[in-house]
């Protein structure tokens, strides 16, 4: 019985470790918290969905180059994190970190790579969302 407990207790502390997904009502709160545009919401919340389902702790596949995206927004590790033990590449953020969930990290470096290239950098964006409707954010 106690080894039980003891292991529902462990799978509650792990399911907490490993991440969650958002709502997207928590997303846009999270977006708006970040003052990221109220104009620019539907966007996002609709990038997100593409790239990774609104769950905080995605590691994608390994692309042709052997590169990996992480977090809600797949951020490549060959460009934008660094998955060395120090913090690097365009956002200066290791790419473990973009996996907590706390997303504000996770939201400066989107913010960072949307001022180099908008939209247009992902690709689940310009194929799920570009020219579409959007969601309807009702938060």
């Amino acid at each position: 019985m106690s080894r039980t407990i003891l292991l529902l207790v462990l799978l509650c502390f792990l399911s907490k470790t490993f991440g969650k997904t958002l709502t997207e009502c928590d997303l846009v709160w999270e977006l708006r918290k970040q003052s990221i545009p109220e104009e620019q919401i539907k966007d996002w919340v609709c990038l997100v969905n593409a790239a990774s389902s609104r769950q905080t702790d995605l590691v994608g596949p390994p692309g042709p180059d052997g590169s990996k995206d992480y977090g809600l927004y797949q951020i490549s590790d060959r460009y934008w994190c660094s998955t060395a033990d120090e913090p690097g590449q365009g956002c200066k953020v290791r790419c473990k970190d973009l996996l907590r969930d706390d997303i504000t990290e996770q939201i400066q470096c989107s913010k960072t790579i949307y001022a180099v290239h908008g939209f247009e950098a992902w690709f689940g964006w310009a194929e799920k969302c570009k020219g579409r409707t959007l969601p309807d954010i009702q938060c």
